[in-house]
């Protein structure tokens, strides 16, 4: 169990700044789906010799219990690979100034990016956890929390120079 660190806790976002990083997230990832399986379903064609109005048909008509799988497995590998590469920002964080932290102000790891986001592929259960509290399941069972990183690290900086005080700096 980690220490939870009150600097964190002060520049949680808000659940408004979560909702635009999830509605930017969603839609940006399904574009990108779409172009994905385009894409793919033009090189299937161009290997087996199907015409693309074939597969397009194939895909129009596949299982919709598969269909939301697939769709959803894409999302959650889009959303763990995106915030690990850019180290706890999304394209919806990003634009609304937020970042992940873990809850003792270090930086996440491979496994709790992992963590939060196949947490999120449980049906409702993410979602509707936002009602009760400002942080979902994914972030409460990874030990992380979203925070307005200017804020954050503003406080953190001012921290960190009032520690310093009093030293000798070398020159």
């Amino acid at each position: 169990m980690r220490k939870y660190l009150q600097i964190v806790d002060r520049h949680r976002a808000s659940q408004g700044l979560r909702l635009a990083n999830y509605i930017i997230d969603l839609i940006f990832s399904y574009i990108l789906i779409l172009i994905l399986l385009g894409v793919l379903g033009i090189a299937y064609a161009f290997i087996t010799g199907n015409t693309v109005e074939e597969i397009g048909y194939r895909m129009e008509n596949m299982n919709p219990l598969l269909d939301r799988l697939i769709t959803l497995s894409a999302y959650l590998l889009m959303m763990f690979l995106t915030e690990l590469i850019t180290q706890g920002r999304s394209l919806g964080k990003l634009i609304t100034g937020t970042k992940v932290v873990m809850i003792d102000g270090t930086s996440p790891g491979t496994s709790n990016y992992l963590l939060r986001n196949i947490i999120r592929g449980i049906p409702f259960v993410d979602q509707l956890s936002f009602l009760a509290d400002k942080s979902g399941f994914h972030d409460k069972w990874s030990e992380t929390c979203v925070v307005v990183k200017k804020n954050y690290e503003a406080e953190l900086q001012l921290k960190s120079d009032i520690n310093t005080l009093g030293t000798k700096e070398n020159i």
